[in-house]
């Protein structure tokens, strides 16, 4: 009767291979190479968290941006109606400045000149 035999050897075999990767288990956590791939994780994992919270940080300045982006848009936009309320620099002139023939910039205008008639 080879039956009570078999679950013995079976449970040999299952205890020999536990033994085995007991050993190999213990080998690789003691290895020095182990230690410096563990050491490389957690520092990967540390650096991974610090650009996390730097790309959480970008999230806000982008809806910033955004946000002044469509204010410049609307500024920038032509009004529709009468034109522009503020005088453009450099050619708009005061009534002052109608008055006595000057520019903006403050150089004198030049007149025109009447040219003389031939005389017959």
């Amino acid at each position: 009767m080879v039956l009570p035999m078999a679950p013995r050897r079976q449970k040999d075999l299952i205890n020999r291979l536990a033994d085995v990767g007991e050993e190999a288990f213990s080998r690789v956590a003691g290895s020095q190479t182990t230690a410096r791939v563990l050491e490389g994780m957690t520092g990967m994992r540390e650096r991974l968290d610090d650009v996390h919270k730097k790309m959480r940080g970008l999230d806000a300045l982008e809806r910033r941006v955004v946000k002044l982006e469509q204010r410049l848009d609307s500024l920038e936009k032509p009004r529709s109606g009468a034109g522009r309320t503020t005088p453009r620099s450099g050619s708009a002139k005061s009534p002052a400045q109608k008055a006595s023939g000057t520019r903006a910039t403050g150089t004198a205008s030049p007149t025109p000149r009447k040219k003389p008639r031939p005389s017959s």
